[in-house]
């Protein structure tokens, strides 16, 4: 048994990266990648082909267990020959905007005739439905949440939308193909009932509460019946009855597969968490593509203002999480318009003085999911002819990504998250300059891991877990495997509360893009 060996795949917006480790220790044995296509909408099958580059080049054929973490919220339909029907929206697509108002408002109203007190206090309706949604699945409606998609393409597309037999999520559908099932025209089975999730990636969904059922979790299909409304109410009724969603495993349950058994898997900022062995009242920051704050608690979170997501982890708790989209395409951009190589951007934004002279980056360049502004733009605030230097602006877009996710730890603490450590991961901690400026923004210590795949090795760590509970051998069957492959710096640095309080009186100003927006719709 000593040489059993686990596998965690990581398929992630950029790419597929496969880690196989030892079952027992959590030593390294070897890794495999391959790229995924740009963009925020990708056909499932360059997920697929990714993945099977990746085993060719690693191989899993010696692994007795696998798990997949996936980015959340991606919109996979399927018809009822487990076809694709158009490429899945991506978390990032932020089309679904007005979807976001529509439902907001349709249960906002449903709740004011159900409970007539609701609208008492003069509360306008979109007011309550953010807090109806949140109250019923954990998170107010934002454009990245898989039931605004589902909306999109009801009102959009409604032909792909009838012809819709089950809807599920990258990570479950890749672990679905991985079980031998896929579309008939492949000579597969395309057996619909035998897709699988778990509760962190279908509490992202927008119709699943995680906390139902002695907290397994269970699917809320009145509110799917709401996204199919375009369709007319018989035909929305009758769709999100019909639908097949995938069965939510418990954290050490598993799909048993011909060759090794397949763990439950899970939503990629859940499964980090479970990589990197955060405790609870343990935060994690990621910095990559998008930004992410998210914590370990024992209790659920509901934030009626939408910014923290209520959303479950791996082993049975609760993952509250706020995501900015604007992160380390921030520094890409900062870095293209000083025409300067990363190391040279970071050498740059170092000799900067805190607060950029008075500069103020607000980083909306992709609209933003927290706060919910799908259609802003960023802006830089405060230049003057004086202050207009190389060193002042890239130290701005430093300061504007890490305020960005300031907030989420701030709106974290206002809901009584007990935050005793901070861990940042992410690409671009390589950089000299956001490993001394972070520290500065946040106000608070943070400890900064070896570099590592964490969503890769999290699903690795729940493989291990749920071989052991296959094979009851007592190695984890309770709790998680406890590897010890992390080392850890503490970095500290003077607190700027000046450059904090200077974002909070220009980060809500509207922009052109949210006036155009405006606009268009009056």
């Amino acid at each position: 048994m000593e040489n059993l060996l686990i596998a965690g795949v990581d398929t992630s917006t950029q790419s597929c990266k496969i880690v196989i480790r030892d079952y027992k220790t959590g030593d390294f044995v070897r890794s495999s990648s391959a790229d995924h296509p740009d963009g925020t909408e990708c056909h499932p099958d360059n997920w697929w082909n990714a993945f099977q580059k990746a085993v060719a080049d690693g191989g899993i054929d010696d692994v007795s267990a696998i798990a997949v973490g996936g980015q959340q919220h991606g919109m996979v339909l399927l018809d009822a020959d487990g076809e694709i029907i158009r490429p899945a929206l991506l978390w990032n697509d932020t089309r679904s905007a007005v979807a976001v108002c529509d439902l907001t408002s349709e249960l906002g109203a449903l709740t004011v005739v159900k409970s007539p007190i609701a609208h008492k206090d003069g509360k306008h309706i979109l007011e309550i439905g953010k807090s109806a949604w949140a109250q019923a699945v954990g998170s107010a409606l934002v454009a990245s949440i898989t039931i605004t998609k589902i909306r999109w393409i009801a009102a959009m597309e409604p032909e792909n939308a009838r012809r819709i037999a089950a809807i599920c999520l990258p990570h479950d559908w890749l672990s679905w193909r991985i079980a031998g099932f896929g579309p008939r025209s492949q000579g597969l089975n395309p057996d619909l009932t035998k897709l699988f999730t778990d509760r962190s990636d279908a509490s992202g969904t927008g119709y699943f509460d995680a906390t139902a059922d002695n907290e397994k979790g269970a699917y809320r299909r009145d509110l799917l019946e709401l996204a199919f409304r375009p369709l007319g109410d018989d035909a929305a009724k009758e769709l999100s009855r019909s639908v097949i969603l995938p069965r939510v495993l418990q954290p050490t349950e598993y799909f048993e597969a011909p060759k090794f058994i397949i763990g439950p898997g899970g939503g990629d900022n859940a499964v980090a968490a479970l990589g990197l062995g955060l405790k609870t009242d343990e935060v994690s920051i990621s910095l990559g593509t998008s930004g992410v704050v998210a914590a370990v608690s024992s209790t659920p979170t509901i934030d009626e203002t939408g910014v923290i997501n209520g959303f479950a982890d791996c082993t049975g708790n609760y993952l509250p999480l706020a995501c900015t989209l604007n992160a380390s395409r921030d520094i890409d951009a900062g870095k293209a318009i000083l025409g300067v190589d990363y190391e040279r951007f970071s050498e740059l934004a170092l000799t900067g003085e805190p607060g950029a002279g008075g500069i103020t980056l607000v980083p909306y360049f992709e609209g933003e999911r927290m706060p919910n502004r799908p259609t802003a733009n960023a802006s830089l605030f405060g230049l003057t002819l004086e202050n207009s230097t190389q060193q002042n602006v890239a130290r701005a877009f430093v300061e504007g990504m890490l305020l960005g996710l300031n907030d989420g730890l701030v709106e974290m603490g206002k809901l009584g998250v007990n935050i005793e450590n901070v861990y940042i991961i992410g690409g671009s901690m390589k950089s000299p300059a956001v490993r001394e400026i972070a520290p500065a923004v946040f106000g608070r210590d943070i400890t900064l891991p070896s570099a590592g795949e964490y969503v890769a090795d999290g699903a690795a760590r729940q493989a291990a877990w749920c071989l052991s509970n296959k094979l009851e051998d007592g190695f984890a069957v309770d709790n998680p495997p406890h590897w010890k492959f992390v080392s850890e710096e503490v970095i500290s640095a003077d607190a700027t509360p000046k450059v904090v309080e200077a974002y909070e009186l220009v980060k809500g100003l509207r922009t052109r893009g949210e006036l155009q927006q405006a606009n268009n719709l009056s």
